[in-house]
């Protein structure tokens, strides 16, 4: 078994190697490693100095987060303990920092004597976008290093800067462009030779007359842009230590603080999702080292709202994009639309107009499918039809070269009846962006019964490109996100049927519970005809006749949502603010009297369980069939794709939180109700877990 530490002499100065790919964490084995290796250097009468590097990817990442809350995590020698040890150590100690130093490497690199650092290296204490402050001292040597201003700044955002940025400052005594290791033992030898006094960051005294007047301006600051989360305003506490107390009873008291936000909900709920994201990534039956297709040219059919925010991503990797319509006007539209966002873009100061040309550069327009002969890659973003669908994979089947992957960015559809139409569905895959498809995160991956594992691998890594969170999912009725909504707007709408009103149930979820919009919102944004298409479709499909709810009497009124200036709400001409309207109340009443139900009084707390307890218990279902590999998985589709707060870490997250047996009680009572949805009924995973005492998580 490899070590995560390497040491060598390199004259009279060891050189201690931290080497645990891919980024140094500091798990409990690096961190005995760092010990053990200055125990040896500290015991050696030939050494004289101590040089400790990291690899050029990584001096460290940080903390390994995989061991918050485990045993390990507290187990010796704690990061502390290690700070301390070099920091005390009477032989000098030199930090060579290249690539990433974040977190707990910094402050790890802060323990050091001397600092010298890759002029291109980047430096952060991101502990703030986990719910925590740094913990290992960074809020108390950082101060002293670089003045109070800069520490609150680099602190309470969580920012990646270069190196650069603090050259002539105490933090860095060396700053290069060339290979820091060979700076770094250079430094130490002359650090031996002149008998440089050993500085410590603990020493140093903050001198900051108007300390006590930027902490205040940094307390209104914060606290009026920190949303109600605990950590930023924290870390400001937690910095202004520095300078009122000693060092020891600020790093105590420091502690105090990181321990007491390792407790609350909104860090489990942030730390919940860093390790999601990693996780997502991985698929369990596809092995990583899974050769990649060559994604060089992609090519978009649909040139309208979704087709031109798909095709953007693309443009922003780098990646040239033919873009298909079949008729001159709307494909001169799309282009014009994509145009005039990336001038909105400029005017914002967040694009230069050289990169805007350079992007629209990139685009070939055509007419007809034989410009998508060379491409390899092509998405479809056409009408939500299967027989559409049909039409494009059969010509596409003709007409792309061999090994192209051939994609549909349906939200519901059926991937694998889509890759029958062609005689390659082992090169069929389901992409499905959410609108607007050039700003929102998340990608779902859909996976064909047929798909190769190299074209899934091949989309996810694409997915990485573009700077998408991808999450892989199976074939189903609106796959993950989709199927899962439809129970919550169903849910949702039973509470409209029940009593409550629209406008009532959104600002209990937006409110209540934290949802950056409510379901009937949401319903007015995305158009209520394309839920209406849906129930059609599946009426169609099942043999039966269609059942209208108030959303279909809001569509057969010609109330479609925002794009219409009505849905469940009024629109001002130009304004997307909601506005209650009697019409959809007048709407409401008829439904009720038509089959005889009698509104009754519907409280929030009822609202936010329904809502969100019919999300749970159909991602269970999800989660019990394959669809989904694992319960955080489900959680990112909602964090990134339906405006989930990010303070809960997702619906499955929640439901832990709340307790699993608590959720099951409440399902079973809503199920038990005289003419319920047999969906209420808690899932056989759910109430197993449950009955276990287990989480989803």
């Amino acid at each position: 078994m490899s070590t995560p530490t390497r040491y060598e002499l390199r004259g009279a100065t060891a050189l201690i190697t931290l080497d645990h790919p891919p980024i140094n964490g500091l798990g409990l084995a690096l961190r005995t490693g760092i010990v053990d290796a200055l125990d040896q250097a500290l015991a050696d009468p030939a050494v004289q100095a101590i040089v400790l590097t990291g690899t050029a990817r990584a001096f460290s990442g940080g903390a390994d987060v995989k061991e918050f809350g485990t045993p390990k995590a507290g187990m010796e020698p704690r990061l502390p303990v290690v700070i301390a040890a070099l920091e005390n150590s009477p032989k000098p100690v030199v930090a060579a920092v290249a690539g990433v130093c974040m977190g707990g490497g910094l402050e790890l690199a802060l323990g050091a004597h001397f600092r010298v650092a890759q002029r291109d290296a980047q430096i952060a204490l991101p502990e703030v976008k986990l719910g925590l402050i740094p913990g290992a001292g960074g809020t108390q040597r950082l101060p002293r290093l670089v003045g109070l201003e800069a520490a609150l700044n680099l602190i309470v955002s969580g920012a990646s800067v270069k190196a650069a940025q603090f050259e002539g400052t105490p933090l860095f005594d060396a700053v290069t462009d060339g290979d820091v290791v060979a700076a770094a033992l250079a430094f130490a030898e002359q650090a031996v030779a002149e008998g440089k006094p050993l500085k410590r960051a603990r020493d140093l005294k903050l001198k900051d007359p108007q300390a006590e007047a930027w902490l205040q301006f940094a307390r209104n600051t914060v606290a009026a842009t920190a949303k109600g989360w605990p950590a930023p305003l924290k870390c400001v506490e937690a910095v202004a230590l520095s300078a009122s107390k000693g060092f020891d009873e600020g790093l105590r008291l420091e502690r105090d603080i990181f321990l007491g936000l390792m407790a609350t909900p909104e860090s489990r709920a942030l730390r919940h999702v860093f390790t999601a994201e990693r996780a997502a990534a991985k698929i369990p039956d596809v092995p990583e080292d899974t050769p990649l297709r060559t994604i060089a040219k992609v090519g978009v059919i649909g040139a309208g709202t979704m087709g031109g925010g798909i095709t953007m991503n693309f443009l922003n990797a780098g990646i040239p994009v033919v873009l298909l319509e079949m008729k001159q006007e709307a494909l001169d539209r799309g282009i014009a639309t994509i145009r005039k966002n990336y001038d909105n873009s400029m005017k914002k100061g967040k694009l230069k107009p050289e990169q805007v040309e350079q992007r629209m550069a990139l685009i070939t327009p055509t007419l007809g499918y034989e410009g998508l002969a060379d491409v390899d890659l092509v998405i479809e973003a056409v009408f939500e039809d299967m027989g559409v669908k049909e039409t494009v994979f059969r010509t596409l089947d003709e007409v792309c070269k061999p090994g192209a992957i051939l994609a549909s960015n349906t939200s519901y559809l059926n991937v694998d009846k889509i890759a029958q139409f062609t005689q390659r569905p082992q090169d069929v895959i389901g992409l499905h962006f959410f609108s607007p498809a050039n700003v929102m995160r998340l990608l779902e991956v859909v996976r064909g019964a047929a798909t190769a594992n190299d074209v899934l691998a091949t989309s996810m890594a694409l997915a990485k490109k573009i700077k998408k969170v991808a999450i892989v999912s199976g074939v189903c009725d609106g796959f993950i996100g989709n199927r899962m909504l439809a129970r919550y707007g169903a849910a949702a709408q039973s509470l409209v049927n029940a009593g409550a009103l629209p406008q009532q149930v959104d600002k209990a979820l937006q409110q209540g519970y934290g949802l950056a919009m409510g379901p009937f919102r949401m319903g007015d944004l995305a158009g209520l005809d394309i839920g209406w298409a849906t129930r059609k479709r599946k009426a169609a499909e099942a043999g039966v006749e269609m059942k209208p709810i108030v959303a279909d009497k809001l569509c057969e009124a010609g109330r479609y949502g925002q794009k219409t200036g009505a849905g469940w709400y009024r629109y001002e001409a130009g304004q997307r603010d909601p506005i209650p309207d009697p019409v959809t109340e007048a709407l409401i009443t008829e439904y009720r009297a038509a089959n005889g139900i009698t509104p009754r009084k519907v409280g929030d707390d009822e609202i936010v369980e329904r809502c969100i307890y019919a999300l749970v218990n159909e991602g269970a279902r999800i989660l019990e069939e394959g669809i989904a590999a694992r319960a955080s998985d489900i959680d990112l589709v909602y964090l990134n794709g339906y405006g989930h707060p990010a303070q809960r870490g997702g619906p499955m997250l929640y439901a832990d939180t709340v307790g699993l047996a608590n959720v099951v009680r409440a399902l079973k009572r809503f199920a038990a109700e005289p003419g319920a949805d047999p969906s209420w009924q808690p899932a056989p995973l759910l109430a197993k877990l449950a009955a276990e005492g287990k989480t989803f998580s």
